[in-house]
């Protein structure tokens, strides 16, 4: 298993999620999560890192896991089937055997996010979907982040993600992108006091510069070349069913047709 830091920098993103820029983010981030796993159907489901957000909660898999570099705190392990401590970028599950797998935050809080997206890839099944969420380098988030003297709770600006990037990283692992979207048009606020204040940037933001959300939900489904879906059993049979009624009075007739020329051969032969 590769090495990984005591305290991975995702870990200080949780309890940031309890101030109310964090709650601001949390809620957005949690409607996306909501809206695309809601209507996902399987039997194994996966949350990669962040337990302060429960990723998987509208979704009605009988198994819900969490694989995290640290422990999940005892209080919120009622949240899934089962907890495990490993590495994101090697995951201790077999090739093709999850339906389901989310990441908050999880591609920028590794120091290998491609090959967090490639075990991703790799444990998901055929037509298996993958959620992500993330910040936007391209956001006034990300601008105040550049900004000296601005103390920032964000990774470093070299390991946030842009989309572009990451959708191109998607498409050489054969996923399918079927949604995706920006939100947190609000400027990084200490107080919900002020937060309220902006509230009238959503709507301005989606509306007139709908890529310069605080971050970033993608949706995508793992394609695989030469599949072929098969269709319902009964549709089969009933297709062939019709195929013989066609049929068979044809080759009836000629049945009925060849005796009867023998028949009537071999008696003038007599």
């Amino acid at each position: 298993m590769s090495s990984s830091p005591i305290n991975p920098p995702i870990v200080e993103l949780g309890p940031w999620l309890d101030t109310p820029a964090g709650r601001y983010l949390a809620a957005w981030e949690m409607s996306q999560y909501d809206n695309a796993v809601g209507d996902v159907f399987g039997y194994h489901a996966l949350q990669i890192g962040l337990p302060e957000m429960d990723c998987l909660r509208a979704n009605r898999m009988p198994f819900k896991g969490f694989v995290g570099e640290t422990p999940a705190p005892a209080n919120l392990h009622f949240r899934w089937s089962a907890v495990a401590v490993a590495d994101s970028e090697e995951l201790p599950f077999e090739s093709q055997s999850v339906d389901l797998v989310v990441l908050p935050h999880a591609l920028e809080m590794s120091p290998d996010p491609h090959q967090v997206l490639r075990e991703a890839e790799r444990v998901l099944i055929p037509e298996g979907r993958l959620v992500i969420t993330g910040f936007n380098p391209w956001s006034l988030w990300g601008l105040r982040q550049k900004v000296q003297g601005h103390p920032s709770f964000l990774p470093d600006h070299e390991q946030i993600l842009p989309l572009t990037r990451l959708k191109d990283w998607l498409t050489l692992l054969s996923f399918e992108l079927d949604r995706g979207r920006f939100g947190c048009y609000r400027p990084l606020c200490k107080t919900n006091k002020w937060l309220d204040r902006y509230a009238f940037m959503e709507k301005a933001g989606d509306r007139w510069w709908p890529v310069c959300g605080a971050a970033y939900a993608v949706s995508a489904v793992k394609r695989v070349s030469g599949m072929r879906l098969i269709a319902p059993a009964w549709k089969q049979r009933k297709s062939a069913r019709r195929a013989g009624m066609v049929a068979t009075p044809k080759l009836g007739d000629v049945q009925a047709v060849q005796p009867n020329l023998h028949n009537m051969h071999v008696k003038d032969s007599e």
